[in-house]
């Protein structure tokens, strides 16, 4: 999907401080069109593209080279795929998650992905603006609430590498396929898988899969 064409803040004057170049990835058209109005109000900020999903955010990231990417994990074709990608290449663009609840889970792996900031979406202009410009400086936030919040839930019993064999784990995945996919032994996958039946009290490794996936701890 093409990206959506962006309104421009305001021109600069000589001797204002450079604009903070925002891309702008959200598929709920009125809540994207709504942040993207706000953000042009300010004379520091401008939005140079707005996308609806993943890869046309990708795409428009590649080529506008902006200082801040904002995105919602939930969009479609991924926003933690996203997250990851433009880090991959555009290490140097900033990267703000836009989310309505946080669990624990998303909150962890936005932030090992390199999110550098996480804000709610009703949250008001003024915070997201002077988020934008901290965060563009170099300094990482977490909206105070949504930590709360995502700490209020229990956290998730797992290790990293039983995490990476989950997200492995799908109808037709047998051991054998996750040790090859990891460079593990058959029987270290059955050790951890095992272990992991214990830790989350299920009966087999879909269930287990199925309970990290809906807890966003993979």
């Amino acid at each position: 999907m093409r990206a959506i064409p962006a309104r421009h803040g305001r021109a600069r004057s000589e001797g204002e401080t450079a604009l903070i170049r925002v891309l702008l990835a959200e598929d709920e058209a009125m809540t994207r069109e709504a942040i993207a109005a706000l953000l042009d109000l300010e004379p520091d900020i401008t939005v140079v593209a707005q996308t609806e999903d993943g890869s046309a955010a990708l795409a428009a990231a590649l080529e506008h080279t902006p200082d801040i990417v904002m995105l919602d994990v939930e969009m479609p074709e991924g926003g933690l795929a996203l997250l990851e990608k433009v880090k991959k290449h555009l290490p140097d663009t900033r990267c703000v998650i836009l989310t309505r609840h946080a669990s624990p889970g998303a909150l962890r792996r936005s932030l090992k992905a390199g999110a550098d900031g996480f804000i709610a979406k009703n949250s008001s202009a003024k915070l997201l603006s002077n988020v934008l410009r901290r965060v563009v400086d170099g300094h990482r936030y977490v909206d105070p609430y949504l930590a709360a919040d995502a700490l209020a839930e229990p956290s998730c019993p797992l290790n990293e590498r039983e995490l990476a064999i989950l997200a492995q784990v799908s109808q037709t995945s047998t051991t054998a396929d996750i040790a090859r996919n990891l460079h593990l032994a058959n029987g270290t996958v059955r050790n951890y898988l095992s272990a992991i039946l214990d830790k989350l009290n299920v009966r087999s490794r879909y269930e287990a899969a199925e309970l990290a996936r809906e807890q966003d701890w993979i």
